[in-house]
């Protein structure tokens, strides 16, 4: 049924200023951007990461921005604690501080300046997956 992960979208009331911060984080622009919607695709499998103009979430057109809700969604990197102070010293705040989740297996989470929680890990099941790939 779940295949993986192939959107995740986040909400935000600044469009063009959320725009701005993943621009200056990720070190691309979007590769799709229009009135109220921008999206990048990141890391290795080009995951898409999504962004809302909160005016249009809900009840689509609606213009009531749709509160803050949903899970964390963790992204993997290959080092929690440089990706976390670079978030931080973005403008993110700390949401869950850096903990070992198991063994091969440690995260943080931030919220970015537009309320949105912004999980990351060093997961050891994608590491393995992803070595298993790249094997003939």
């Amino acid at each position: 049924m779940l295949r993986g992960v192939t959107t995740v979208r986040f909400h935000t009331t600044d469009l063009d200023a959320a725009k701005r911060w993943y621009t200056e984080l990720l070190g691309i622009e979007p590769y799709f951007d229009r009135p109220g919607y921008a999206e990048y695709r990141i890391g290795d499998y080009e995951h898409e990461l999504g962004f809302l103009d909160a005016t249009y979430a809900g009840t689509l057109g609606a213009h009531e921005v749709a509160p803050a809700s949903g899970a964390v969604i963790y992204w993997h990197v290959d080092d929690v604690e440089s990706a976390l102070t670079r978030l931080l010293t973005l403008g993110a705040t700390l949401h869950e501080p850096l903990r070992e989740f198991g063994d091969g297996f440690t995260g943080a989470s931030v919220l970015d300046p537009f309320g949105n929680v912004l999980g990351i890990m060093r997961n050891r099941h994608y590491t393995d997956i992803l070595t298993s790939r790249q094997q003939p």
